[in-house]
């Protein structure tokens, strides 16, 4: 290098300024090269894919977006094909190979969520409560929970879906008097919150926290919903599915927790 890097000492020798320098730096061009191995070693271990997911509306909100963020920080690179479809309709999907994952709801009441030919397998995600929406200030809105019976007097605004509910209503005796109908979660909130009617919503769809105009309270004579994922059993072994399928699961703990403490604020 033309430069002298170490000089005698006694029986030894020792570095000259430009030889603590060299060394200095050697230090650094290791800990790169130590740095650009790992970078290689998480290339090639990373995890990636497509999966084909459909899913209830309340776990593409609630869910999804919070389980993606959580792969792309575990630098998994997992591209979802997302369908939204009701439980019926899931199984039929599976059963053709036409979605590699589904994310279905049940009830307590066994009301399944439809017939597979095809043998599968049932991951569960969370349980889930129906809540009946109140605009702020109702004289319902101070108890912690809600009966069916207890809204007979209410004006309501219900999804276009409505046997179950006509149903459940007639079982507890009364017949709800509809102002509007809409699907539209945003909207439905707006109407509560504007005070036009009360409205039912699943837990999940209080994430994000709804309009601060509304008081969500949960419906304790109503079936809880068991939502969870469902697919075949080679498509578990598809490290993008499975690693879409254990993000899911890690959220939907940290979402129980929030659905509670979202109808008790």
């Amino acid at each position: 290098m033309g430069v002298p890097l170490t000089v005698k000492a006694g029986r030894g020798v020792r570095l000259t300024p430009a030889g603590h320098r060299l060394a200095e730096r050697a230090q650094d061009v290791l800990a790169g090269l130590r740095d650009v191995e790992n970078e290689f070693e998480a290339l090639a271990a990373r995890t990636r894919g497509r999966v084909r997911m459909s899913s209830v509306q309340s776990v593409c909100v609630a869910v999804l977006p919070a389980a993606l963020a959580r792969l792309g920080a575990s630098h998994i690179e997992v591209e979802v094909e997302l369908g939204q479809t009701d439980s019926h309709d899931a199984h039929r999907l599976l059963d053709a190979g036409e979605t590699d994952l589904a994310i279905v709801a049940d009830d307590e009441t066994g009301d399944a969520s439809g017939t597979a030919n095809t043998p599968l397998r049932r991951v569960p995600l969370l349980v889930d409560r129906r809540h009946v929406l109140l605009p702020r200030g109702h004289e319902l809105a101070g108890r912690r929970s809600v009966r069916l019976a207890d809204l007979s007097r209410e004006r309501w605004i219900l999804e276009r879906d409505r046997e179950r509910l006509l149903r459940r209503c007639a079982e507890a005796g009364f017949e709800p008097r509809v102002v509007t109908t809409t699907d539209d979660q945003a909207t439905t909130l707006g109407l509560v919150g504007d005070g036009v009617g009360i409205a039912l919503m699943d837990g999940l769809g209080l994430l994000p926290r709804p309009d601060p105009r509304v008081e969500p309270r949960p419906l304790d004579d109503w079936p809880r919903r068991h939502v969870c994922a469902l697919l075949r059993p080679e498509a578990a072994r598809v490290p993008a599915v499975a690693a879409l399928l254990e993000a899911l699961r890690a959220v939907a703990v940290e979402q129980s927790g929030e659905v509670a403490e979202a109808a008790t604020a």
